[in-house]
């Protein structure tokens, strides 16, 4: 089976990690060392994945913040600033906020998709390691996310945020000019 990500089967991916100018025996008779190679550039790939997840909830600790702190100055102003404005400049600031819901979920798509491709090269390395922890083994056990019951991926709750809270401005602004 081939390794999977939240956008289907992989394609092309295998064909672009090898260098087929490099076999085991390029390393050393036993091919030992080219094992051990192997196993460094898969643990990097970890590791920048993980730093990658973490950038991730960096920006949408971010998003999440500017958000939550616009949505209780709203509420803590009844509105009252934003009543006395005119209807252009209460327009104006509804683009503004759902132009950064757009970027914010541009930015968690963009992160989802970087992250599918270091998991498709970690499992076809993890292809030439003893274990498949990662891509067959755990993945497999959440059943592939495909079951809610099972696994809801992060990802796809991550993209609802920016959604619903652009959502909410648009309700909480369409209210306030048409009241």
């Amino acid at each position: 089976m081939r390794p999977r990500d939240h956008n289907g089967p992989v394609t092309g991916t295998g064909d672009n990690l090898w260098n087929a100018a490099i076999t085991p025996s390029s390393y050393d008779a036993e091919g030992q060392h080219y094992r051990a190679a192997v196993l460094e550039q898969y643990k990097l790939c970890v590791e920048m994945s993980d730093r990658i997840s973490a950038r991730r909830n960096a920006a949408n600790t971010f998003f999440l913040t500017v958000n939550s702190g616009l949505i209780a100055a709203f509420a803590v102003s009844g509105g009252s600033g934003l009543s006395a404005a005119p209807q252009w400049a209460v327009t104006a600031g509804l683009l503004v906020v759902l132009a950064q819901c757009a970027a914010w979920w541009i930015t968690v798509r963009s992160y989802r998709q970087l992250n599918s491709a270091k998991y498709r090269v970690i499992a076809l390395l993890e292809e030439r390691l003893p274990a498949m922890a990662l891509s067959r083994a755990e993945w497999r056990s959440l059943g592939e996310g495909a079951d809610w019951r099972i696994y809801v991926p992060l990802s796809l709750i991550e993209m609802w945020v920016p959604l619903i809270f652009g959502s909410a401005y648009v309700l909480g602004f369409g209210a306030l000019l048409w009241s």
